[in-house]
């Protein structure tokens, strides 16, 4: 049996998606051409793929067979791909990470690439493990070592946790009030960590990074960062020592079959060695402020 690589994409996006709804944007066709393609995969089958409802797309167990083959064939055939394209120098080297650590990283861009590099660089920003082992990413910054016999790993660091607040006694934080994370983030240690201790006090959310931090430094209230973030941000305090519970690994990881990829082994280098040289930083060894403010909201 023949199978088409164009019809097995199609399929993945809308396996993947839950719909034919949802894989119109992805894949540019329209419903009707997708639902075609579809029956005519599961003809060649002999077998449907999904179950049809109001509320979308359900595989069956033949869909899921075929769901998992047809991410073997989806790796091998973006590996073929990024082999041809590093033949011609338009390599693109994918690195994942958190947001926080993704932030950094755009931060200090001219560390892990100039406009010299013959490859490109994308940041692949997610709360969760990126799958290196299916090519989503070729790096990935990761709080633990890798378990995967196939990805190759390297200590780089540790990155410590604390209280932050702005540090005058304004608004939420003058009332004690703490600020939490909503949504995906709201999975990650840090926000379960205070969601255990202090969810009576949380009087105000945020659904990604970025804003929790930009609610703490206006004063809505104290929450907790890496104290590579907010040690670095002069907006905002530490208020007491690092919470040991909360302090992780750093890992560098990647595919053993990329790892002596010339732009994959240069992009891992530079980033070793930013980490390295920023190393303080992350271990939360900056000196807290705001010592009688953290013994006012008892937090000592």
């Amino acid at each position: 049996m023949d199978f088409s690589w164009d019809d097995l994409r199609l399929f993945l996006d809308v396996a993947r998606l839950g719909g034919l709804s949802a894989a119109t944007h992805t894949t540019r066709l329209s419903a009707a051409t997708l639902g075609r393609r579809i029956t005519a995969l599961e003809r060649q089958m002999g077998e449907p793929l999904f179950v049809r409802s109001q509320t979308g797309y359900q595989l069956t167990q033949a869909g899921e067979d075929l769901l998992s083959r047809a991410e073997d064939v989806e790796t091998a055939m973006l590996t073929l791909k990024r082999w041809k394209d590093g033949a011609i120098g338009e390599r693109v080297v994918r690195v994942s990470a958190g947001p926080w650590t993704s932030a950094f990283l755009a931060r200090h861009v001219d560390r892990i690439w100039t406009a010299a590099d013959r490859f490109a660089l994308e940041l692949v920003t997610a709360n969760q493990k990126v799958d290196i082992g299916r090519r989503n990413a070729d790096i990935g910054i990761r709080n633990q070592r890798p378990t995967e016999q196939w990805l190759a790993g390297r200590l780089i660091g540790k990155v410590a946790y604390g209280l932050y607040a702005r540090p005058e006694m304004v608004s939420g934080v003058a009332a004690g009030y703490f600020v939490g994370v909503a949504g995906e983030g709201s999975q990650t240690n840090s926000a379960r960590w205070l969601q255990a201790r202090h969810a009576d006090r949380i009087a105000i959310r945020g659904n990604d990074a970025m804003s929790v931090l930009e609610l703490v430094a206006a004063g809505a209230g104290i929450s907790v960062f890496p104290c590579f973030v907010g040690d670095a941000d002069p907006r905002v305090s530490r208020m007491a020592a690092t919470i040991p519970e909360l302090e992780t690994e750093q890992w560098l990881v990647c595919h053993h079959e990329e790892r002596h990829t010339p732009a994959v082994r240069i992009v891992n280098d530079r980033i070793a060695a930013l980490m390295h040289d920023h190393a303080p930083l992350f271990r939360g060894e900056k000196p807290h402020r705001g010592k009688s403010q953290g013994k006012t909201l008892g937090l000592r």
